[in-house]
């Protein structure tokens, strides 16, 4: 089924005449044998496309997104996916927006060696238990599978890199907050590293229901996967571990320029963050969460102080020039490895700049970024938001 998705996928973007090709799978067996592997005991996987001309000694690594699993039941049904097994993995990958090799698509990363990084720990690449129960078979191994794949990366030439970013959407986002410095620290300190995160600045609110879900979720999934040790210790030593997984309280310590791409409405976070299923019972918010021009006006008004708080712990990050956001109002979930979000003719722009130029310019240091977006619905672009 996941190739024949591929395969209409990239049919859909030939009709509309975008680049779409697809990049095949590779294993890291050797990973086996220290313990780093999927939930399932199997070898993590990335795709891999080099980098060509003036690119070929530079990196992009993106990590998948995939949200978490915080219990045993949770990981064990994960196990049995793509997101916990490289056995039910895709075998080819479409590489598209910033996984793009054409100039016209990508025109700052085009010629990079490019990877997508396999997610299939649950735990974006924190976790590390010895242990294993013979009954679940559950291996929470997530942040040895980080250090295996780019142990293998750097052999196959990413220690030669001038330029490295490191990147990823949703949960594979917060990774590259998480894990930003770890990356920096693998390269010589003349190389170029930078990192950003599409969708990965989770924000720690309370539901409608005014329960504390998403904290509680946290704290359980760092728990269960053993990855305090793996967070960053400018967070831990003042902080409870399961508050480190939070990007507001992460953010401000990264050492290494990051750049936010987000919305002030991320759809992900709303449906899930703001107004679980368990927070609404009676199903007042389901036609809401789908589309946001269904909300009443009650459900707008909690979604504009769900920006505020967004925007409150958005000042975690920190003012340094080093810093880079786009933060806009469209009511979605990762956009930099889809192409129409990416950069297409009518792709979303915020200060009439679309993402890729954004990036692009920060990264190169041709020019800072940092902007936010007018409330929703002030932009008059809500059809061009992928």
């Amino acid at each position: 089924m996941g190739q024949w998705f591929n395969l209409l996928v990239c049919a859909l973007l030939i009709l509309k005449a975008q680049a779409c090709f697809n990049v095949s799978i590779t294993y890291v067996e050797d990973a086996v044998a220290k313990g780093a592997v999927c939930l399932d005991g199997s070898p993590p996987a990335y795709h891999f496309d080099k980098g060509f001309g003036a690119g070929i000694n530079n990196w992009l690594v993106h990590i998948d997104g995939g949200a978490w699993c915080n219990n045993v039941a949770d990981c064990s049904n994960r196990r049995d996916s793509s997101h916990g097994s490289s056995k039910y993995m895709v075998k080819e990958a479409n590489f598209t927006g910033i996984l793009s090799n054409e100039q016209k698509f990508n025109p700052d990363f085009y010629d990079w060696n490019r990877v997508k990084v396999r997610y299939c720990d649950g735990a974006s690449f924190t976790g590390d238990v010895e242990a294993v129960n013979p009954e679940t078979n559950l291996h929470f191994r997530g942040a040895r599978v980080f250090e295996a794949v780019m142990e293998d990366l750097l052999a196959k030439g990413m220690k030669n890199a001038q330029n490295a970013i490191l990147t990823g959407c949703s949960a594979g986002g917060l990774t590259s907050i998480l894990h930003c410095d770890n990356f920096r620290a693998l390269f010589p300190v003349n190389t170029r590293v930078k990192c950003f995160a599409d969708a990965g600045y989770f924000v720690n609110v309370k539901d409608v229901s005014g329960a504390s879900h998403i904290e509680e979720f946290y704290k359980q999934v760092v728990a269960l996967h053993g990855s305090a040790k793996h967070l960053p210790a400018s967070c831990t030593s003042r902080l409870s571990p399961g508050l480190c997984f939070f990007p507001q309280n992460v953010a401000g310590q990264v050492k290494t320029p990051l750049f936010i791409i987000n919305s002030a409405y991320d759809s992900w976070q709303i449906r899930n963050i703001l107004v679980p299923d368990n927070a609404d019972p009676k199903g007042t918010w389901r036609r809401c969460k789908k589309d946001i021009k269904t909300c009443s006006s009650t459900q707008l008004q909690t979604m504009q102080g769900f920006r505020v708080q967004f925007l409150n712990a958005l000042a975690g990050l920190g003012n340094s020039s080093s810093r880079g956001m786009l933060i806009d109002s469209c009511y979605t979930h990762c956009r930099t490895v889809f192409q129409e979000a990416w950069l297409s003719a009518d792709s979303p722009v915020l200060d009439k700049t679309p993402i890729a130029k954004a990036v692009g310019d920060w990264y190169y240091d041709r020019n800072p970024f940092q902007k936010i977006d007018c409330p929703y619905p002030c932009n008059p672009l809500p059809e061009s938001c992928f």
